[in-house]
């Protein structure tokens, strides 16, 4: 075995988050590791490189030799094990070849300082092995997005044989635009077409399906499927695995849009990769907006918002026409319009604060008083969002950093919730959330619509796009915005992805208001 992890616990205080977890990985092998956030994915990999002590009782054996609990890096790294983490780790202002070294420049038998020469001829030699075309010269801050994840990869496997070795990608994938992934697997591919092995952790079902061998699903610390053969399972079992029940589909009620009543009215919107935009949300109305990744749909959500500003375009609401080009989110705000980000750490949360901090700060201002703002209406609203959105915390003290990804992303949602808008603008409001998550997250939105408030989602996802929205608009560069009403994710894919409509110029050629 390449790895053989066994009855491995681990307890904080009174609180067990691992539970007599077996991992087992073979050479050659693509393992993913699932579950929801707090199943015990991340304390898991955190004791495979000793970052948590286990709890005693458990092994680690790595290619047939034992390992020491708790296991130190170095010894880890010696036995052939690396890391990819989520940010993929890379400094911008270094080299590829610098930083393919961190960790374990190559020194000077003579003067033990850093052999320049022999550290670029390890990058050259870690790039070959993955037929990479990338000068070891080159900033990272100049490379892809694929090339990041190269770079990073090729720092895995930098103290490896080939043939040998394990390489954690802790949601690695996490990084990369959807259009990168393919090349990513293939990349995974070639390291282990030569027996280094790999573990994926991914909260992606359908990239853990169609790239890993086997799968180990952990459900509340224990594990509740080993090494289950990817070939013999679908989403819907790996989903009943991580949750001990069936996920059923987000259900939008039907009639439920108000007809007449718009929320809001966008006309002309132009900025960065869009160009005269027209579109139109009715109250109650959930409008998914979507198309190819880069092509300028992703900015939508930011210059409707006063988030960036727009270079023309105008929206109406409440009856109020506002400029776009001098539109500020204070002023959005005050209209009625909140804006759920992609970035919930770097533009959506204040990690190092409170939960009830978080969720109160949009209202403090209109709720507070310039000597006094009391805690009792904080400690309320926290509280209705925490059942509401179903957030697994200690309590609203609890500190943002402290939570799972879906759960900091509920309180982000809870957060903008909390000023009843009445218009709401989601950016990938379910990126790397587990499916029970993901599935709350989806009801909440629908919940809102049904209360009356105008839903933009804009996403790449096409099946939460078809799942939640009544309608989705499709962007291409330069062309009129395509509308489907459609509940097949495949149908959406191919109008994402089809070649633009060129039509005959008229005499009120532009965009379409849709």
């Amino acid at each position: 075995m390449r790895l053989e992890a066994r009855g491995i616990s681990k307890t904080f205080g009174s609180n067990t988050v691992l539970a007599d977890a077996d991992l087992v990985i073979r050479p050659g092998e693509i393992h993913a590791l699932i579950g929801q956030n707090g199943s015990g994915k991340s304390t898991l990999v955190k004791v495979l490189t000793g970052y948590h002590a286990p709890d005693e009782g458990g092994s680690l054996r790595v290619d047939n030799t034992a390992l020491a609990l708790p296991v130190r890096w170095s010894e880890a790294q010696q036995a052939g094990i690396s890391v990819v983490h989520q940010d993929l780790g890379l400094l911008d202002h270094l080299s590829v070849s610098e930083n393919i070294g961190i960790g374990g420049y190559t020194a000077h038998p003579v003067t033990r300082k850093i052999d320049w020469a022999a550290q670029r001829e390890v990058a050259r030699r870690v790039l070959a092995r993955l037929d990479l075309d990338i000068d070891p010269a080159t900033p990272v801050s100049a490379l892809s997005a694929s090339e990041r994840a190269e770079v990073a990869i090729a720092r895995a496997l930098r103290d490896q044989r080939p043939g040998e070795g394990l390489v954690i990608l802790d949601e690695a994938t996490r990084a990369l635009p959807r259009e990168e992934l393919d090349h990513f697997h293939g990349l995974l591919r070639k390291v282990v077409a030569d027996g280094t092995s790999v573990l994926m952790v991914s909260h992606n079902l359908d990239e853990v399906l169609s790239v890993s061998d086997k799968v180990t699903v952990l459900r509340d610390g224990r594990v509740a499927g080993a090494g289950v053969a990817t070939s013999e399972v679908t989403e819907a079992d790996l989903a009943r695995l991580m949750l001990g029940k069936s996920v059923d589909a987000v259900v939008r009620r039907s009639g439920s849009v108000a007809q007449g009543a718009d929320a809001l009215v966008v006309t002309g919107l132009t900025g960065p990769g869009v160009e005269g935009l027209d579109l139109t949300v009715r109250a109650g109305e959930v409008v998914g907006l979507t198309g190819l990744p880069g092509s300028g749909f992703e900015s939508v959500p930011y210059l409707l918002t006063g988030a960036r500003p727009a270079a023309e375009g105008a929206l109406e609401v409440r009856g109020q026409r506002l400029p776009l080009r001098s539109l500020s989110v204070a002023t959005a705000v005050r209209h009625g319009i909140a804006l759920v980000p992609e970035g919930r750490i770097r533009e959506g949360l204040a990690v190092e604060l409170s939960l009830r901090d978080n969720i109160a700060l949009p209202n403090v201002g209109r709720r507070g008083r310039p000597w006094f703002v009391s805690r009792g209406w904080q400690e309320s609203d926290s509280r209705h969002y925490i059942d509401r959105l179903d957030i697994r915390t200690t309590g609203p003290q609890a500190l943002v950093k402290e939570l799972s990804g879906g759960n900091q992303q509920k309180v982000l949602l809870g957060k903008w919730l909390s000023v009843r808008p009445d218009f709401l603008v989601l950016h990938e409001p379910t990126q790397a959330v587990d499916v029970g998550a993901r599935r709350d997250i989806l009801t909440t939105i629908g919940e809102a619509a049904d209360r009356g408030i105008g839903v933009l989602h804009v996403s790449i996802e096409p099946s939460d796009l078809v799942e939640v929205c009544d309608r989705v608009l499709v962007h291409h560069s330069g062309q009129p915005l395509r509308e489907l009403r459609t509940t097949d994710p495949d149908e959406l894919l191919r109008a994402i992805y089809a070649e633009p409509q060129h039509p005959a110029p008229t005499a009120t050629a532009g965009a379409t208001h849709v």
